[in-house]
């Protein structure tokens, strides 16, 4: 097999790469908007939601090296490896996992981090059919992965450009992913592959906070269709008040429209997620149960104030794009409960009491296609 380097041209998803001693680290976000936002978010943008390795090629075998960096939480058993899923003109054929690596080992009562080596791992890919076709290597979705070596049994070339429509889509963790059987069944890949567009997911976790550096990157970067997916995380991580929230969204959506003033852009508003409906955050991690779930820790008294539920949220967003649609004809909104509403909850409850499972992000991505991209939808060919 030959070795082929590894160009960012052969990578599909990403906004921008870096060169690191092992080879090439994908980000989601480029380096002047890493630089402000804080660890969380560093640590969300870097693991590859969406991010896929595309090429055309006749080969029949395929491996990829890489030097992945798996997050864990000390005292708590390690989540399950990240999967590589194999795409082969435009079908999913096969699936593996890695060894090896580093750990980000959490201690959530102390606070501290520490990275516990570890090497780089291979994945292979063989029996490809021997003919020329698209494949495509989606990168595991919770897990940075540093692209180290790529090797196949006949030459390699980027994917031609097909015309398709290029969907940027930004929200928290469960857009980023969370819960999701492996990267390209998140309900955003699942979306993008009902509708045949090509995905580029700034789903970070923990981190869609109404961030104006976010909106810049959203304004910068070329698209056909825009969504923003928006509240859980300002409701979670308690950042603002109702009088605060209004006008970030406002400016949010201001700075998008600056680089895409006619583009159709979507505002969601949460999905259902009973700790948050009338319970303000913040919200906590609570491990009692010797797995990995959260509750809501603010004081439903305190909405009196201004302190963000996800019904006051919804409410919000409802009005912000009601006000500003008669003078802005290509924006939409979707509320969220029509993607997972009450009776899906009552089906498919959240496991973790905050992100979906697997058969719900199928849900969610079917959903989210017949009611965006189907016609009369808002993205709609």
């Amino acid at each position: 097999m030959d070795t082929i380097t590894i160009t960012p041209d052969l990578v599909a998803g990403a906004l921008e790469w870096e060169h690191t001693e092992h080879g090439l680290l994908p980000h989601r976000l480029p380096a002047w908007a890493r630089a402000q936002g804080d660890g969380q978010l560093a640590m969300a943008e870097a693991q590859p939601s969406g991010v896929r390795l595309a090429v055309r090629t006749r080969a029949t075998a395929v491996e990829l090296d890489t030097l992945r960096t798996r997050v864990g939480y000390r005292d708590i058993p390690p989540r399950p490896d990240g999967v590589y899923d194999l795409h082969v003109d435009g079908e999913l054929t096969a699936q593996a996992t890695t060894t090896g690596g580093k750990t980000l080992l959490l201690d959530m009562t102390t606070g501290t981090a520490e990275t516990i080596p570890g090497p780089p791992g291979t994945v292979r890919f063989a029996g490809l059919p021997d003919r020329p076709k698209d494949v495509e290597i989606w990168l595991p979705h919770t897990e940075i992965t540093e692209l180290v070596a790529l090797r196949a049994d006949a030459p390699v070339a980027p994917v031609p450009r097909t015309g398709r429509r290029v969907w940027l889509h930004h929200g928290s963790s469960i857009s980023h992913g969370s819960n999701a059987a492996s990267p390209s069944t998140t309900w955003a890949a699942l979306a993008a592959a009902r509708a045949g567009v090509e995905l580029i997911n700034l789903g970070f976790g923990g981190s869609a906070m109404v961030d104006p550096f976010t909106a810049r990157v959203l304004r910068d970067t070329p698209a056909d269709l825009i969504s923003v997916k928006l509240g859980i995380n300002v409701v979670n991580g308690d950042v603002m008040r109702l009088r605060a929230f209004g006008p970030a969204v406002h400016g949010f959506l201001d700075t998008i429209r600056e680089g895409h003033p006619t583009t159709p852009l979507l505002v969601v508003s949460p999905i259902l997620c009973p700790i948050h409906e009338r319970t303000p955050g913040p919200g906590a991690i609570d491990f009692s149960t010797g797995t990995l779930r959260f509750r809501a820790t603010g004081d439903p008294a305190e909405r009196a104030a201004g302190k963000l539920t996800l019904e006051a949220v919804r409410e919000e967003l409802a009005r912000i794009v009601a006000q500003r649609a008669p003078g802005d004809p290509h924006l939409f909104h979707l509320d969220g409960r029509e993607l997972y509403g009450e009776a899906d909850a009552a089906e498919l409850p959240l496991p973790d009491a905050l992100h979906p499972d697997a058969a719900t992000h199928q849900r969610i991505g079917e959903r989210f296609a017949a009611l965006a991209f189907a016609g009369g939808g808002p993205f709609a060919a």
